[in-house]
């Protein structure tokens, strides 16, 4: 059973490179947000099966739980960012 949670966390890691292509070439800041978003995602569930495998999983998924909140207010400030049309200048 450990092989298959070693080859799921292979295929997992390969599949976060697909995203990867949005966020480099991404045609818009806003496709470049989502591949973001996506690769956090995926980078979570990588972690759930790396606690799999290591037969700790309540020390990982408190890890996750972690992740999950720094990819949520990073992704809500850079949402903030782009609706103020850039920093504020003081006048």
């Amino acid at each position: 059973m450990d092989k298959y949670y070693i080859y799921l966390g292979v295929v997992l890691a390969v599949i976060i490179f697909i995203p990867l292509y949005r966020v480099l070439r991404g045609p818009t800041l806003f496709d470049r947000m989502l591949g973001a978003g996506a690769i956090g995602t995926k980078t979570m569930v990588l972690i759930i099966v790396i606690g799999l495998v290591f037969n700790r999983l309540d020390m990982f998924i408190d890890i996750t739980l972690a992740y999950a909140v720094l990819n949520f207010i990073g992704t809500i400030a850079v949402a903030k960012y782009l609706t103020t049309s850039g920093p504020r200048r003081r006048e």
